[in-house]
């Protein structure tokens, strides 16, 4: 028989899923929700430089439907998004839009931006 506490926890992360609670964790989160339609014909690299106390460097390689998390900084990126680790978190999490961050300079954007605005259709599970 399950201890009472246990089938407590094991049904509350079954109703109320735990969310990733770093930036690190939310990034290797995103090739499992990585719409592979949307990513079928693309090549590209999204370079993530993270500020502040959860910042840190990663990037995206995303290619033929697939998706790899890596930490880093990448030679060549198509894409760098440039923000504070906290910001990045309410981002992920839907407290903030990506259009309202640009709009206040909160993230800054180099390269192809048009990259950028796909994150959201490559990965329709964030933000919720």
């Amino acid at each position: 028989m399950i201890p009472r506490p246990l089938l407590l926890q094991l049904f509350l992360t079954c109703v109320f899923p735990m969310r990733p609670k770093t930036p690190k964790e939310w990034l290797e989160s995103l090739p499992s929700m990585l719409n592979k339609d949307a990513a079928e014909d693309l090549d590209a690299v999204y370079q993530f430089h993270l500020k502040g106390e959860r910042g840190g460097h990663y990037h995206l390689l995303i290619q033929d439907g697939a998706c790899e998390m890596k930490e880093g900084i990448h030679a060549d990126p198509h894409v760098t998004l440039s923000m504070d680790g906290d910001d990045c978190i309410r981002l992920l999490n839907g407290q903030i839009s990506g259009m309202a961050m640009a709009m206040s300079g909160r993230v800054q954007i180099d390269g192809d931006i048009s990259l950028a605005m796909q994150l959201k259709s490559l990965f329709p599970g964030i933000g919720r």
